[in-house]
C-alpha cells in the first residue's frame, strides 16, 4: 500500500541535529557569560597590579574605576540625553538606509536600465568611507544632526544594497516562473517570491549595516557633534578622564549588541519558515522546490518537487 500523499515527499530533519539544536541551552550560556567574565577578570589583574611589558596597562582605569563611574553616570540626566541623541541619530539613519538599500538593490537585480544608469555611479561611490562624508554633510546640511544622520545612511545603505542585489540574483528561476504560470503580476511576483526568497541576504546586509552604522554615528559626533555618546566620550579624552572614555565604550558596545541582536530577532522572525541548522542558522535545502503561497512548511510554503 502506498503512502497517503500529504506525507509524500516531505523531508524531515534529522532528530540529531534536532536533539543537538535544542540540548541544554543553558551550557551555551554559561560558556558566553564565562567568556565575558574571564576578560574582565584579565582587564581587572592587568590594570591593577599595573602590567607593562610591551603594552602599557598600567595607564588603563581598573574595571573597579570603571564601573563605579558607569554607576554614577546612569543617576545622571547627561547620560540618558546622550544615551537618546545617538538611539535617535542612529535608527533614523538606519531606517532610510534599509528602505532604500532594499529598494536599489533589488531594482538593481531585476531591471537592466536600472543597472546601467545607477550601476556605475554606486560603485564609485561605494569605496569612499561614509565617515569621510562629514566635510560634504557640514557643507550641505543646514545642521549637523541632518549631517550625523546622512553619515549614519550612507553608512548602512551600501552593505544593504550589494546584499540585496547579490540576494535577488542568486533566486532560483523556477520560482518566479510558477508564480507566472499561475496568473501572477509582476508586484505579486516581486511581494510574494522575489522578496520572501531574498529575506536571508538581506537581513545579512542589514546585520551588517546596522553595526557599521555605529561606528560611523559616534566617529561622526567626535568631529561635529554636541551631544550624544560619541561626543560625550571624545570630551572625556580631552579632560583626562579615562574612567569616562572607558564608560562610552562600554555603552557604544552595549548599543551595538542591543541593536544587532533586535535586527537579527527580527530576521528569524520574519524566516521562521526556514529550516534551521543546528546553531539557529537558516539551513538552504538542496533541489527544486514547488511555490505555493499561504502554507508555511520547511521549504517555500511546499513540498519538494519529485524528479
Amino acid at each position: 500500500m502506498s503512502a497517503p500523499t500529504a506525507t509524500r515527499g516531505v523531508a524531515l530533519a534529522p532528530p540529531s541535529a534536532a536533539g543537538r539544536a535544542g540540548s541544554r541551552p543553558w551550557s551555551r550560556y554559561a560558556r558566553r557569560t564565562a567568556s565575558v567574565l574571564a576578560a574582565l577578570v584579565g582587564w581587572q589583574l592587568l590594570t591593577q597590579f599595573h602590567v607593562t611589558w610591551w603594552l602599557r596597562f598600567s595607564q588603563l582605569p581598573t574595571v573597579t574605576e570603571t564601573a563605579g563611574e558607569f554607576g554614577r553616570r546612569l543617576g545622571t540626566a547627561t547620560y540618558w540625553q546622550d544615551l537618546a541623541d545617538s538611539l535617535t541619530r542612529i535608527l533614523g539613519g538606519f531606517a532610510l538606509a534599509a528602505v532604500l538599500g532594499v529598494a536599489v538593490g533589488t531594482a538593481l537585480a531585476r531591471s537592466a536600465a536600472v543597472s546601467d544608469l545607477l550601476g556605475p555611479l554606486l560603485e564609485i561611490l561605494r569605496p569612499i568611507p561614509a565617515i569621510a562624508l562629514v566635510p560634504v554633510a557640514i557643507l550641505l546640511f543646514p545642521s549637523n544632526e541632518q549631517g550625523i544622520v546622512f553619515i549614519t545612511f550612507a553608512a548602512a545603505f551600501f552593505p544593504v544594497t550589494v546584499s540585496t542585489r547579490h540576494a535577488v540574483r542568486a533566486l532560483t528561476p523556477v520560482w518566479e516562473e510558477a508564480m507566472l504560470t499561475m496568473g501572477g503580476g509582476r508586484w505579486r511576483v516581486l511581494r510574494s517570491v522575489v522578496l520572501p526568497g531574498a529575506l536571508p541576504g538581506i537581513l545579512g546586509g542589514l546585520s551588517v549595516g546596522i553595526g557599521v552604522s555605529w561606528i560611523c554615528v559616534i566617529s561622526a559626533e567626535m568631529i561635529s557633534g554636541e551631544y550624544g555618546v560619541g561626543y560625550r566620550t571624545w570630551q572625556d579624552y580631552t579632560i583626562v578622564d579615562y574612567p569616562g572614555v572607558f564608560v562610552g565604550m562600554a555603552t557604544i558596545g552595549l548599543l551595538g549588541w542591543f541593536t544587532s541582536t533586535a535586527v537579527e530577532l527580527a530576521g528569524r522572525r520574519v524566516t521562521r519558515w526556514l529550516p534551521r541548522s543546528p546553531a539557529g542558522n537558516p539551513e538552504p535545502r538542496p533541489g527544486r522546490v514547488r511555490w505555493q503561497p499561504g502554507r508555511r512548511t520547511g521549504t517555500f510554503g511546499g513540498e519538494r518537487a519529485r524528479p
